[in-house]
């Protein structure tokens, strides 16, 4: 169970890239991929695939309701390559499309983040991470 929880924080950790793949997951366990997806299935009910989209749905419902950013913009830093994959899955997730949810939800708390601060932080520019020390390498070099 210990390393499908470590599997599992990877996930939780790395959502957004779009490169996360099955076989990178279930080497953070140490399984094979096949074992891998019977294994989380049991422990999770759900698999793998199905819980990383859960994930990055509800992370894309988030920026929604809260950023100032295109649909398009939102697929893209919850790591969905396809405008139309993301659609799909959002809808039959939330029942809504995405266009739909956000007119549900707009307009019901805080004003809407500024688009570029919500990419800085969606997109993977945080302390540490390989895009601020790419950024600091250009700018030094």
């Amino acid at each position: 169970m210990r390393q499908l929880r470590l599997a599992k924080d990877a996930m939780d950790r790395d959502w957004a890239d779009p490169d996360l793949d099955l076989d990178t997951v279930a080497a953070h366990a140490g399984y094979s991929r096949y074992h891998f997806i019977r294994a989380f299935k049991e422990a999770y009910g759900e698999t793998p695939r199905q819980y990383l989209i859960h994930r990055r749905i509800e992370r894309a419902e988030d920026l929604l309701r809260t950023a100032n950013l295109t649909v398009t913009e939102i697929c893209h830093l919850v790591g969905f390559s396809s405008l139309g994959t993301f659609s799909s899955r959002f809808k039959t997730w939330t029942g809504l499309a995405p266009s739909e949810y956000r007119a549900r939800h707009v307009g019901r708390g805080a004003a809407l983040i500024p688009g570029c601060y919500a990419m800085l932080w969606a997109g993977g520019f945080r302390p540490g991470s390989d895009r601020e020390r790419e950024s600091n390498s250009r700018e030094a070099g």
